[in-house]
């Protein structure tokens, strides 16, 4: 097969950023993907209706001419929200609120401390038909930053997806076997987005041979043995399983520092790649159900009724582009051969 038709996909979780970064991220993400699920860990974070909507308009000043691309917003929980900043989220048009514990990852630092004090949180978003998002990751320094992710199914997941059964939940970019065979066996409403990233990548592509910053991401790439098990849950067709790139932009200098930002900017690439990993795996007639179908169908959102076309043309990621404002970033797989490319 040297090309591929599928209805137009959806990005069910990425980072934007804001001000400057906008007209470069908005754009990249535009190209491809119809809808994008926005994270809100800006600083200050978006935490309620208002600054969800001040931020969406931003989003939308920076859409190329012409394009009909939609952010989908989210609201970032605090172990101050409230069940009626759930309620006016919902009258905003908020989709879903995010979870971070306090620390996990980039901008995380007004994350969650007490996840116990949420869980009328958690009831509020499941009344009024809200998702939540959850960055699954302990923060105990005592416990192994390879082994986080399936401490957090430990300590925390079970009780969320039992103590609140109506509660939708994304596990958003599972890292381990642990976290694929918990999202596959969990009841209905319970589902995983997967990076392209963590399905193209291990921990030898970021430390072998030298440190790559451009490799690093939170959670972490994991073994060899992990990756794997998320090829084979995307290679199942399960509909539990959908695209979120956690495009994640950094200039440059900020990655190659003596305490280099986490995140991967994939929005350059990510179809291509995903369509790339579905090749390798012989599964090309799963790509479109995991990019285009089972993220909207869980999220109780339209299919998209646009196409777009892959080729089988190879193409190189640049080494480099220039922001805005004249700084260097790196994108994901920079330098790097891809097998196909989005047909104009």
């Amino acid at each position: 097969m040297n090309e591929i038709t599928i209805i137009k996909p959806d990005d069910w979780h990425l980072h934007f950023r804001d001000e400057d970064m906008l007209l470069e991220t908005v754009p990249a993400t535009a190209r491809c993907f119809a809808r994008a699920v926005v994270m809100p860990n800006l600083v200050p974070p978006v935490i309620n209706a208002e600054l969800a909507l001040s931020y969406k308009e931003r989003i939308m000043a920076a859409r190329p001419e012409g394009s009909s691309f939609t952010p989908l917003m989210t609201i970032y929980l605090t172990d101050k929200t409230s069940v009626q900043d759930i309620q006016e989220a919902k009258k905003a048009g908020v989709l879903a609120a995010k979870m971070y514990p306090a620390g996990a990852t980039t901008n995380s630092d007004s994350g969650v401390n007490s996840l116990e004090s949420l869980y009328p949180v958690f009831e509020a978003l499941a009344d009024n038909d809200m998702l939540l998002l959850i960055h699954g990751e302990v923060t105990q320094k005592h416990i192994d930053i390879f082994d986080r992710e399936k401490a957090f199914i430990d300590q925390h997941m079970v009780n969320i997806v039992e103590r609140v059964p109506h509660l939708k939940v994304v596990f958003e970019h599972i890292t381990t076997k642990d976290a694929a065979d918990f999202v596959l066996n969990a009841r209905e409403g319970v589902a995983a987005t997967i990076t392209p990233q963590h399905l193209l990548l291990n921990r030898n592509d970021m430390l072998d041979g030298g440190i790559r910053p451009h490799n690093y991401c939170l959670p972490v790439l994991k073994r060899s043995t992990h990756q794997e098990a998320l090829r084979a849950a995307v290679q199942s067709g399960s509909p539990k399983f959908f695209l979120g790139t956690d495009s994640a932009p950094h200039a440059k200098h900020r990655k190659e520092s003596d305490c280099g930002c986490a995140g991967c900017y994939s929005a350059w690439s990510a179809l291509e790649l995903y369509a790339q990993v579905f090749d390798e795996l012989d599964a090309l007639d799963k790509l479109e159900g995991f990019a285009s179908l089972h993220g909207a169908d869980f999220y109780g959102l339209p299919r998209n009724t646009q196409t777009v076309t892959l080729i089988r043309e190879p193409w190189e990621v640049p080494n480099s582009i220039t922001l805005p404002n004249g700084e260097p970033i790196v994108p994901f797989f920079a330098g790097k051969p891809v097998a196909w490319k989005l047909k104009k």
